[in-house]
This record gives structure tokens, sequence and C-alpha cells, in this order.
């Protein structure tokens, strides 16, 4: 009996000490993994960011933003182009050329007479003209390519807003995982000591081994969403040097930004603040005021237009006398000359009543941008608000998830809880933590957002 006895305990000896040595051994492998894990990330450069120095990248580095930099170019020659119209149009031509002999005869092609010519002409014009009275057409020009100039500018103020919300969410996407990663980091260590804690009672008995197994699995999968956080972190960080224009750098976001005191001045502020500042606002005022232009332009049209005219011509051999005279001749002349176009007194007021429609239809789009962002400040402003509720209470969930936490602790080392119960209490206290890392973000996500509505980003 005794030898039976022997040959059933040592197989379960030998069996025993084969799994600590694969425990041992994969801990080892873990250990290694996340050492290459990190050094591979330190490889990167790390560069401490604030969200000033993130808009300031994006207005310098963005591809996007280059597009509405060459519109406004663009549109400024288009106001320099306007502005030439008011110059004076001066012409000069000047030809030379071979004469052939004349020619005289009846009608009937009979009793033909040469005369000899002079061979070598000339002829130089110089002729110039300058408006005096357009019926507002040049002004109405020029004023129609300033409001197109400030469109464009605009446009790219909206586009430069859009670009850097863009990129503070990119940042606070990566800040909330930085932050995440932190959590689980605090929880795999706290977890690794009660499993710690959890083998050595085991050793001595106390516990089951099914015990220690919940609590190393709990431990594994804190440690692959850890690894899937940095996965995430690396993708994330990548997306957002693109669109810094760096490269090979790791981006740390500012710690200090989820303490900072944010302005609650109220939804009366932010609405004044949208209508000063909204880009979309703004690009439907500049809409009507291009209309109102048009319409000066149509009526343009119905007017006589009004302008001084001189000119000079010299030219020779004079052929109008037989036998043409070999000399150069010059005449000139100064005066005013007056153009009506007829036609326009029976086309002008299609384009008239066209250009008064598009003034109206374009009041009525400025009007209905104004109602939608009126609604999209309101909407805003109230998650706005909504966000440090969130946070209030996720501080609060955090306060008990820690207290329960370290009720069910004490009771699990007195024996009087289950390892489901640790399991669960743990459970519970990540998730509270997680949750209000998110919310202290959010708020920040919020008020950028509400700078964005607004224009003042």
């Amino acid at each position: 009996m005794r030898s039976l006895a022997l040959l059933m305990v040592v197989p379960a000896v030998i069996a025993a000490k084969a799994q600590e040595k694969r425990d041992k051994s994969d801990e080892v492998i873990g250990s290694y993994e996340r050492q290459e894990a990190r050094l591979k990330v330190k490889t990167q450069e790390e560069r401490n960011m604030t969200v000033d120095e993130l808009f300031q990248l994006v207005g310098s580095n963005s591809k996007t933003l280059q597009e509405t930099k060459t519109s406004v170019e663009f549109a400024q020659t288009g106001i320099e182009s306007a502005r030439a119209q008011r110059l004076p149009d001066v012409q000069a031509t000047l030809s030379l050329s071979y004469n052939g002999n004349v020619v005289v005869m009846d009608r009937d092609f009979t009793d033909a007479q040469g005369f000899s010519a002079p061979h070598f002409g000339n002829s130089f014009a110089l002729e110039a003209q300058q408006v005096v009275y357009a019926g507002g057409a040049i002004n109405a020009g020029i004023r129609m390519a300033e409001l197109q100039r400030d469109m464009a500018v605009n446009r790219h103020r909206s586009t430069l807003n859009a670009q850097r919300f863009l990129a503070l969410g990119q940042y606070l996407d990566l800040f909330k995982l930085h932050n995440r990663m932190q959590v689980y980091e605090r929880n795999i260590e706290l977890t690794q000591r009660l499993t710690d804690d959890l083998r050595a009672r085991h050793a001595q008995g106390m516990v089951l081994k099914n015990d220690v197994t919940r609590y190393e699995l709990q431990l594994e999968t804190l440690r692959l969403g850890l690894r899937q956080l940095q996965d995430q972190c690396s993708v994330l960080n990548h997306q957002l040097c693109n669109t810094l224009g760096l490269h090979d750098v790791r981006i740390m976001p500012d710690t200090t930004l989820i303490s900072t005191t944010f302005r609650r001045d109220g939804e009366h502020h932010w609405q004044q603040e949208a209508l000063t500042s909204s880009t979309a606002l703004e690009q439907a005022r500049l809409g009507t005021q291009l209309a109102e232009q048009q319409l000066l332009l149509a009526k343009s049209d119905k007017l006589p237009k009004v302008a001084l005219v001189a000119a000079d011509h010299f030219s020779g051999p004079f052929t109008y006398d037989l036998p043409p005279i070999d000399k150069n001749i010059n005449h000139w002349y100064v005066g005013v000359g007056v153009s009506y176009n007829i036609s326009s007194l029976f086309k002008s007021d299609k384009r008239v009543r066209q250009a008064e429609l598009d003034i109206v239809r374009s009041q009525d789009e400025q009007q209905v941008m104004m109602e939608q962002t009126d609604n999209q400040v309101q909407e805003v402003y109230t998650l706005y608000e909504q966000s440090f509720a969130t946070l209030d209470t996720q501080r609060k969930s955090v306060e008990l998830a820690r207290q329960n936490y370290q009720v069910v602790s004490d009771r699990y080392l007195n024996q009087l809880a289950l390892i489901t119960d640790m399991l669960d209490a743990s459970n519970i206290l990540l998730s509270a933590e997680l949750q209000e890392v998110d919310a202290r973000i959010n708020i920040v996500y919020a008020y950028y957002r509400m700078k964005f509505i607004t224009g003042t980003i």
C-alpha cells in the first residue's frame, strides 16, 4: 500500500513541478515581450505637445490648407485685375510695306495708264481712351473681386478651424489612450500583487489552485488589453503625425490639460460669439453682398459709357492722289466718346430681375444659416454642461468602486468572500476609473467643439 501511495504521489509532484516551470517560462517570455515592446516605443523621439503647439503645427504644415492659401492669392490678383480697368487703354500699331505701281483704267478695263508710286510705305498710329463713366460697372467689378477675396480668406479660415478640430480630436483620443494605459498598468500591478499573494497562500494550502488560475487569467486579460491600447496608440500617433507633418515622433499630450479650468460663460455669450465669428455665417453674409454687386453690374448695362479719346496717326506716302505723293502725313485728334447699347433696353431687364431674385435667395440662405448656427450652439453648449455633470457622476462612481473593492478585498483576505467577488470588484473599479478619465477629456473636447462651431478655435 505504501508503494502504491508513492506511485500515485510522485506523478502528481512531477506534474506540479512541470506546471510551475511552464508558468515561470511563460512569465519570462511575457516579460521579454513587454520589455521588447517598451524598447520599440522608446526608439521614437518623444515630443511633449500642448494644444497651442498643435494648432501652430496644423497651420504651418497641413497639406489641406495649401489649396486654400493658393485660392486666396488667386483672388488677390483678381482685385488687381479689376482695378486695372480704371487705367486708360493705349494701343499702338506700326507697319512697313512695299507699294507697287498704280494702274488706272476705264470701267470697261480699257485705256489703262500706269503711274510710278513710292515703293516704301510706313504707318504708325497711337490711340488712347480713358473711361470717365461706365454706369458703375468698374466699381462694381472691383467690389466683387474684393468680396471674392474675402470669401477665399473666410474659406481658408474655415478650413483651418476644421483641420485644427480634426487634429484636436486625434490628440484627445491619443490622450485617452495614454490615460487608459496608465489605468491598466495600475490594475496590472495591483492584480500582480494579489496573484503573488494567492500563490503564496496556495503554497501554504490556504486557497485552491483554481483561485490562483482565475486571477492569472484576469492578469493576462489586463495585459492583453494593455497591448491593444498600445497598438491603438501607435496607429493614432502615426495618423496625427501625418496631419501635423511630423515624422518618427511619439507625441505626448499635455497632462495638465485635464486639470485646466474651462470657462462657463453661459449660452448667450457663445451665441454672440457665433454671430460675430462664425465662418459659416460670414460666408452667407458675403454671398449676399456679392449678389448685391451683381445687381449693380446688371443695372450698369442700361447706362451710357463716356470716355475721353485721343489719337495720332503718322503714315506715308499719300496714296489718295494721282500720282501718289512721296511724303509723310501726320494728323491727330482729341475728344469725348459716348456709347450706348440700345439692345440693353429690352435685354437688361431680365438680368436685373435675376440679380434681384439672387439677392432674395442669398438673404434666405443667410437666415437659414443663422437658425442652424443657433441650434448648433445650443446643442453643443448643452453637451458641454452635460460633460461637467458626467464628470461629477464618474468621480462618485470611482469613489464608490474603490470603497467596494477595499471592502471585498478585506472580506476575501478574511475568507468571507469568493474569488469571483474579487474579480467583479476589480472589473468595476477598472471600468469606473476608465470612465472618469474619459469624462475629464470629454470636457476638453466639448469646450473646443463649442469654439469650433462659433469659429473661435
